[in-house]
């Protein structure tokens, strides 16, 4: 049975919101995964982030959960919110009409501690997975400008390079949660941030090397929860249909 704790409110301030928040430090042997269940009073423009926060100062010091930015650039908040990845920090309560929220961290990532899960070590291998740096064939010399690039193109880099490694395409893939070794959308991404870049030297040969199997481009099952759940509204969809017509064409 979930546990319960109560903070005492003035009912004529606002109503009152139940969350139901998993409580778990895997690193304790003691420690069993289980619902634990809070109740605090809503404030006008509240958000998952300042209700957390709420919940942590005067009900339970401790709750784990991420942050950093409070603004949705840092992408360190993401969790489930009743079945969904969202970014606590843009997520208001006053979106969920019954008041009942109940909050998971997200799956396919190491779990630190209740909400809190390290993003980074997937980042990071998947990113060494797909080479997500510039190949170039001589080494650009620091004291001299980059070479001029095109508007369109520079825009069309910087549009991808929005994407701030949240984990949230990750947490809704389908094809992540059955296959640790898939890139998932965020490293597909990737791909196409530097087939873009003419500063990368690349060939479409040189790519699918990287992602021409399942554990890359061939692995997506287009379901689409990583463009439908992409906190900055990637055009996911697009450049992951984009990139599998290409690499389908490298024999």
């Amino acid at each position: 049975m979930p546990k319960h704790k109560v903070m005492t409110t003035d009912p004529s301030s606002g109503r009152e919101l139940t969350f139901e928040i998993l409580k778990y430090n895997p690193r304790d042997p003691h420690s069993k995964p289980h619902l634990e269940t809070y109740r605090i009073e809503e404030t006008p423009g509240m958000t998952l982030f300042v209700a957390l926060n709420k919940i942590r100062e005067e009900l339970d010091p401790d709750l784990a959960f991420d942050f950093v930015c409070r603004a949705g650039i840092c992408g360190s908040c993401g969790m489930m919110v009743n079945g969904k990845p969202l970014l606590a920090c843009r997520t208001r309560t006053a979106d969920y009409s019954e008041g009942k929220i109940r909050l998971m961290p997200m799956p396919a990532f190491e779990l630190i501690k209740d909400l809190s899960v390290i993003t980074g070590k997937w980042m990071d291998r998947m990113s060494k997975r797909v080479e997500s740096w510039v190949h170039a064939r001589e080494q650009q010399p620091i004291e001299k400008i980059e070479r001029p690039v095109d508007p369109d193109v520079a825009d069309a880099t910087f549009e991808l390079d929005r994407c701030i490694e949240c984990g949230i395409c990750v947490a809704s893939c389908a094809t992540a949660l059955m296959r640790p070794d898939f890139v998932g959308a965020v490293g597909l991404n990737r791909i196409a941030r530097f087939e873009v870049d003419p500063h990368d030297e690349r060939t479409d040969a040189d790519f699918f090397e990287l992602i021409g199997d399942d554990a890359g481009i061939f692995g997506c099952m287009s379901l689409l929860a990583c463009e439908d759940n992409c906190p900055k509204n990637l055009p996911l969809q697009e450049k992951i249909a984009y990139m599998r017509r290409k690499m389908a064409k490298v024999k």
